[in-house]
């Protein structure tokens, strides 16, 4: 007897209800094995993997590479019934072509104004929503900048000190992140305005702090969330954040991973930026911008001394946050790590 069972759209995460079909991995008529990856989704976040309910025959595929599927909707079927008797819908003749999504994307038009080249590419579905999640959160939000300058000795030299015993311990080293985070939440703490959003005509505060952690992937930048930071240790943080950059590498970050987030740390500085203005991560009220640490002359107690500083940015949506605040903010972070003593000490 003929087993059809279908290949849905799953439950994608919160606010996200379609995906773009990126490639299908398999042929009609193709045997695959249970839990064998199918299809790859593409949202506006993260790739989506479809696997196969079932072993089996890949029967059909009704939306194709490059076609919009909403959750729930139906992208084709495998039969489950004897592989030997079963003859599939389509005959490999008759089945549309599919290439790899990457190809798709790089098909293009060519013109030769003097031989001078143009190159058309059309835009991918998760740039385009990008762009309009982007766009959106200028639309939406007062969006504004701040800026402050970081002394980062004492956090160097702490982990010039400690990095072979915290290798040691904990089979990881240790970065520089995990001292932001720190410093992101014990400012967030003393202004909790920077850790809430508006919903409608009212504010939403969070008593938890979920911090999001920009990382680049083969596909773009994405912003996986570090759930309970203020809980996690160092070492905690610092192995999560080896996760997240090992999973957008390999496209392994699941929607779980990316969704959420009170607030957002982006670093420009692993790529060169001396100073940026970071875009709000909607629906968050604040991002704080890292950038290149690099040694400038500084006045230390009416002595010039050269210091490895950082610029830092904090973008906030002013319809919630007043200057003072976010001033407040980013000289709290400041404070956190130019003398980490005063927090072990309470003060």
């Amino acid at each position: 007897m003929s087993n059809r069972l279908p290949l849905t759209v799953p439950v994608l995460g919160e606010s996200i209800t379609e995906a773009t079909v990126a490639r299908w991995l398999k042929k009609v008529g193709d045997i695959i094995q249970s839990d064998e990856t199918i299809i790859e989704l593409e949202t506006d976040k993260v790739t989506v993997e479809v696997n196969a309910p079932t072993s089996g025959i890949l029967d059909s595929m009704d939306v194709l590479q490059g076609e919009v599927a909403r959750v729930g909707d139906i992208l084709g079927y495998v039969n489950s019934s004897d592989l030997d008797d079963h003859k599939p819908i389509m005959t490999e003749e008759s089945q549309p072509e599919q290439k790899p999504f990457e190809e798709k994307k790089e098909k293009s038009n060519e013109f030769r104004q003097n031989s001078r080249l143009e190159k058309r590419v059309p835009l991918s579905q998760l740039r385009l929503r990008i762009a309009e999640r982007l766009k959106q959160a200028q639309n939406n939000a007062a969006i504004l900048t701040t800026f402050n300058e970081i002394d980062l000795s004492t956090v160097q030299n702490l982990r010039q000190r400690y990095k072979d015993d915290f290798e040691k311990k904990y089979g990881i080293k240790l970065g520089l992140t995990s001292f932001f985070v720190k410093a992101v939440i014990h400012g967030l703490q003393e202004i909790p305005l920077l850790n809430s959003q508006i919903d409608g005509n009212e504010i939403v505060y969070k008593n938890y702090y979920d911090i999001g952690i920009a990382v680049a992937g083969h596909q773009g930048l994405v912003v996986p969330v570090l759930r309970d930071a203020d809980q996690l240790s160092y070492d905690g943080i610092e192995k999560k954040i080896i996760a997240f950059a090992d999973g957008a590498k390999t496209n392994k970050l699941t929607i779980q991973d990316l969704s959420g987030g009170t607030f957002t740390i982006t670093n420009g500085g692993v790529f060169g930026s001396l100073l940026s203005t970071p875009i709000l991560n909607p629906p968050q009220s604040g991002i704080l911008g890292l950038h290149k640490i690099q040694d400038r002359p500084v006045v230390v107690n009416g002595r010039i001394e050269i210091r490895p500083m950082m610029y830092v940015a904090l973008s906030y949506d002013h319809r919630l946050i007043d200057g003072k605040d976010a001033v407040t903010f980013l000289v709290l972070v400041k404070d956190f790590l130019e003398n980490p003593g005063k927090t072990l000490l309470g003060i």
